[in-house]
């Protein structure tokens, strides 16, 4: 009977020093890695623009973003778009854009293309710019229409502002 009773004895799992000691080895792998991450996203990062200001090589003495530096580099400010997308209709877009000419900026040229903009997002639907892929591809339709629009005098269209409401 004691031989039988030593048999159905349960097997004794790990002592608790070695789950204690497991337990402090992976807090301190996870505070490691914590530490890491978090040392490398907020380490020294580069400086953005060092070097010359816009417009400091041909003299200008504006700061960029002003009318007389735009004007300089045929950058036609648009007036802001609002309107609703084609899919879910609740949801309304503002953006607001600037063109960049090869040559002196063509007012009528630019209203034209703000229609053609206007007309252009109200057939967007919410899932083809979603993601950094979806607006870089808005901005390529963009810079197309503008392009035929205006006869190859439009360079590029700058995207100042884009909210979804």
């Amino acid at each position: 009977m004691a031989k039988a009773d030593a048999e159905k004895t349960p097997k004794k799992g790990p002592s608790i020093v070695i789950q204690l000691a497991m337990l402090l080895l992976l807090t301190g792998a996870a505070a490691g890695t914590g530490w890491l991450t978090g040392s490398l996203m907020t380490g020294d990062k580069p400086t953005v623009g060092t070097g010359k200001q816009i417009g400091e090589e041909n003299g200008y003495d504006k700061l960029p973003g002003s009318d007389d530096v735009a004007e300089a580099l045929n950058v036609f400010r648009l007036e802001p778009i609002s309107t609703n997308l084609a899919d879910p209709v609740d949801i309304w877009a503002r953006m607001e854009l600037a063109l960049v000419f090869k040559e002196a900026p063509d007012p009528m040229v630019a209203e034209a293309i703000h229609q053609d903009f206007l007309a252009y997002l109200r057939t967007v639907k919410a899932r083809q710019i979603q993601g950094a892929s979806g607006f870089q591809h808005m901005k390529t339709d963009l810079e197309e229409r503008a392009r035929i629009r205006s006869g190859g005098r439009v360079d590029k269209v700058l995207v100042r502002t884009l909210l979804f409401e």
